[in-house]
Order: C-alpha cells, then sequence, then structure tokens
C-alpha cells in the first residue's frame, strides 16, 4: 500500500508530539523562537488576526498570543494540536484556536487574517508553493506573511535532503533563501526583512528527537564522521566540538508584506 507524503507527516510527528512539550527534549525548537517574536514585533499589533500555518504544537502562536487578539494555531496532526493546546491550557492562554487542517488547502475565506506565520514547514511539505500560495490568500491586503524555515546556502556541497530523509522519511526539500522569496513573490506580496542565521547542533538529540532507528542513526553518524575525515560531503557540514559531532543548519526569518 502507498503511503502518502501527508501520512508520513502525520506518523512522524505523532511520535515527536510528546517531545515538544518537554523543555529537555525541545530547546532546538524553542533557542530561536524569541528571536523569531523579535522579528516579527514590527508586524504586530494587538488588533491583529492571526494564523499559524503548519503550528505543530503552536510555539509561535502561543508566543505572541498575548499580544494579538487572536490566533488560529492549525496543523495536520492531531496529537502535535494537542499538546500545544494543553499547554496553552496550562498557560492560560485562551485566545488561541487549535484547528486540524492542510497548509496546502487551508479551511478560511479569502482575506481573513492580518498576520499569517509559518515556522519550520516548507522543507517537511511535499508543495511548498502551494502552501504560500494559500498564506499570502487568506491574508488580507497590507498583512504580514512570515516564513521561519531552514534554508540550503547556495552552492553548497552535498544532498543534505537525503540525510534529512534518512532521520525522518517525512522531509521534504529544503529551499534556498532565492526560492522562497521567489514562492512569496509569485503569491503577490513584497519582501520587506530578512535574517539568516547559522545553527551549529549536537547530532545525537537530532536524531534521538526523531527516534531514528539505531542502525539509521549510525550510519548518519559515520557519514558525518567519514566526510570530516576527508569523505565525500553529505551537505550537513559537520564539526567536532568539545569533541562532540555537530551539524550545521541554515535558518532564515522572512517577512514580506501581502499586496
Amino acid at each position: 500500500m502507498t503511503v502518502t507524503h501527508d501520512e508520513k507527516v502525520v506518523r512522524e510527528f505523532s511520535k515527536q508530539a510528546a517531545g515538544f512539550s518537554d523543555p529537555a527534549r525541545n530547546s532546538a525548537f524553542t533557542r530561536h523562537l524569541d528571536r523569531l517574536v523579535r522579528f516579527m514585533e514590527p508586524e504586530l499589533d494587538l488588533e491583529d488576526i492571526v494564523l499559524e500555518v503548519a503550528a505543530g504544537t503552536a510555539l509561535v502562536s502561543r508566543a505572541i498570543a498575548r499580544r494579538v487578539r487572536h490566533v488560529t494555531a492549525l496543523d495536520l496532526t492531531p496529537a502535535m494540536l494537542a499538546e500545544g493546546k494543553r499547554e496553552a491550557d496550562h498557560d492560560g492562554v485562551m485566545n488561541i484556536t487549535f484547528s486540524r487542517g492542510d497548509a496546502t488547502a487551508l479551511p478560511y475565506l479569502d482575506r481573513s487574517f492580518t498576520l499569517v506565520v509559518t515556522r519550520f514547514s516548507l522543507h517537511q511539505v511535499a508543495d511548498p508553493e502551494a502552501v504560500v500560495a494559500e498564506m499570502a490568500r487568506v491574508s488580507r491586503p497590507g498583512a504580514a506573511l512570515i516564513v521561519a524555515d531552514l534554508v540550503r546556502p547556495e552552492g553548497l556541497e552535498g544532498a543534505p535532503d537525503r540525510i534529512e530523509r534518512l532521520r525522518d522519511p517525512s522531509h521534504g526539500t529544503v529551499l534556498t533563501e532565492e526560492r522562497i522569496a521567489e514562492l512569496v513573490t509569485n503569491a503577490g506580496a513584497e519582501v520587506k526583512r530578512t535574517d539568516r542565521f547559522d545553527y551549529v547542533r549536537p547530532l545525537d538529540p537530532w536524531l534521538e528527537f526523531s527516534r531514528t532507528p539505531a542502525d539509521t542513526a549510525a550510519r548518519i553518524r559515520r557519514e558525518l564522521e567519514d566526510e570530516l575525515a576527508g569523505g565525500p560531503a553529505t551537505g550537513m557540514r559537520p564539526s567536532m566540538v568539545d569533541g562532540v559531532l555537530h551539524f550545521t543548519h541554515t535558518c532564515l526569518f522572512q517577512a514580506a508584506i501581502v499586496g
């Protein structure tokens, strides 16, 4: 039986959902959250009606909820939404609606939101162009459209998506900064600001979080170690930090205004 990409996403993120509520395990997801909120500050307003697309456990929604009128957190995976709602209820955040839905076919009318954001989703979905187009469709004229994602640096050697898919079979494709800007522009928005930075992170917690099988994790580790010894480039830019194997992700925050 053929497994669709959406089914892979639900399967993999259902396994990972509990980890998002454990501060000891989800530091990679929260580490740059404050930086993203600061990046969004020029666009945030107390009257904003916000949509977070492919929200997962609604980390962004929960971080900005008290600074806007209302947030809708939409995701494909029920287990992720359940974790997010549990955390929001625990923190007394009452102005978030949690909704299950497809990022490529948002269940909202045109021009419904004044700010639309997605974080770490475009590299995961099968059709990032459709996601960005839908985000723009449901945005009111003048609304902010925020994309935060991994990006592939121009000229990078190796095939990082192959390693990413070994670790998480639901992984799609890491786009370049230029390609994301093109998707946003084609959707009718104008890029206004960007923030791009590298994140050097330890390998083992990344593999453990996704519950990557031991034999696959060992293969990934071996390939990165081989690259450090002069072998083929993996695209993961490995390094040793205090004797611990690390790799490098490049992150992009991009703010656009919908025409």
